[in-house]
């Protein structure tokens, strides 16, 4: 059952506040120091956040070829071995999109749906089959946001199983009317079910998710917070729902970003969140975490990171956000119009100078992992395509408007 929840006073403020924080000008400097503090407050357990400080492209990528044989790339990676995280939260998922399994008392929630069909009957269906679990028992199909590698098997489980899909109305919206991404490799957007605003909460049985509308990645991006237990202890675990920049030179969408990870700053101290989770493996080292886990199921958690880490986590995406800022402003004070705007400083994580595999040099990796739990370089995403295949410029969604919680274009 979906109910509204009323979030405090503080949280509802931060949602639709814009970020107040003064700004230096924007200058190759200040690209420069934010990418150095986002290096600093990553340091080594959160490295895999870093190549979100990468430059990242003004146009946002249109169908193509190219974006499709990128997406078949990523998607045909050997699967990582599915596992289980925490008493009642196991891993489906591929080497590039996660799928979470929470078991409760009543049921399964899913938490995506990988890229189509196929996909999520091989390592979704697959793989909780080998873990004991009864894809027959998923009630919900949460989908985090409307992009194409999140919700592309999601019809095929509510088919199959009968279970509900749940997105946000944002989301569900875009999904229907102008999707931000589309490619031959995703299934089409499932039908839309149960809609979800900020701060409703579903509880099946003995558990119970917080919806929070975390607007940036896509408008309507959810970051689901519940339980998790593990040796008789119970934690706190927020899925961040969007990661990377991939929606343009769109200022809106960056401030509304910079203002969501501030939000989840204070709502992770106020609520003890001690376990940061994403919803593509490369951004929370989930590969790695699963075999530590497996190699010593008795000892400490891997996954158990602690609030602090939260805390800093939200802090590197939010510095490396102020970064690509800056860079755009930059780009639009000179005049220049090129489809990347580039800093100096952008070693970290950044493919060669040459441009390969058809992928700009400068643009931006989506993170997946090796067998070491490390980023692979070189690993695209929709939106690293060079300007040549993404013509069409995209400063501002087609539902901009839709939602309260962005700052107005050129506020800052």
């Amino acid at each position: 059952m979906i109910r509204i929840r009323t979030l405090s006073s503080v949280a509802v403020a931060a949602l639709v506040a814009c970020t107040t924080t003064t700004e230096p000008p924007a200058t190759q400097g200040s690209v420069d120091q934010y990418v150095a503090d986002a290096r600093r407050v990553a340091g080594e357990d959160l490295k895999f956040l870093m190549p979100v400080c990468n430059p990242q492209p003004a146009v946002r990528a249109a169908p193509s070829a190219a974006m499709d044989a990128g997406l078949a790339r990523l998607i045909n990676q050997p699967a990582p071995v599915p596992g289980q995280a925490f008493d009642n939260l196991y891993y489906v998922g591929s080497a590039w999109v996660s799928a979470w399994v929470l078991k409760t008392s009543e049921g399964l929630i899913l938490i995506d749906a990988l890229n189509n069909t196929k996909e999520a009957a091989d390592l979704i269906e697959g793989g909780m089959r080998r873990l004991g679990l009864d894809p027959a028992q998923i009630r919900y199909v949460l989908v985090t946001h409307g992009h194409g590698d999140h919700y592309g098997g999601a019809q095929m489980i509510a088919d199959r199983y009968r279970a509900r899909v749940v997105a946000s109305e944002i989301d569900w919206k875009m999904m229907e009317t102008g999707l931000e991404f589309d490619s031959k490799m995703w299934d089409r957007p499932p039908k839309r079910d149960m809609s979800v605003h900020d701060g409703d909460t579903l509880t099946l049985g003995d558990t119970t998710v917080r919806f929070l509308i975390t607007p940036g990645h896509t408008l309507g991006t959810i970051s689901p917070v519940f339980d998790v237990r593990h040796g008789g202890k119970v934690h706190k675990a927020m899925i961040w729902g969007g990661t990377s920049f991939n929606f343009g030179r769109d200022m809106g969408r960056l401030d509304g970003y910079i203002a969501q990870t501030e939000r989840m700053r204070q709502l992770a101290a106020q609520w003890g969140i001690d376990v940061p989770l994403s919803n593509h493996p490369g951004f929370d080292g989930t590969v790695a975490k699963l075999k530590a886990r497996t190699a010593a199921p008795a000892g400490a958690n891997p996954f158990v990171s602690g609030q602090p880490v939260v805390d800093r986590a939200m802090r590197v995406l939010n510095t490396c956000a102020r970064a690509q800022k800056a860079r755009f402003l930059i780009a639009a004070a000179g005049g220049t119009g090129e489809a990347y705007a580039f800093a100096s400083d952008a070693r970290e994580g950044a493919p060669d100078d040459g441009a390969k595999d058809g992928q700009a040099a400068g643009a931006p990796l989506h993170a997946t992992l090796s067998d070491d739990g490390r980023p692979v370089a070189g690993a695209g995403h929709p939106g690293a395509y060079s300007s040549a295949e993404v013509p069409l410029a995209f400063p501002r969604s087609l539902h901009a408007d839709d939602h309260a919680g962005l700052c107005a274009h050129g506020e800052h």
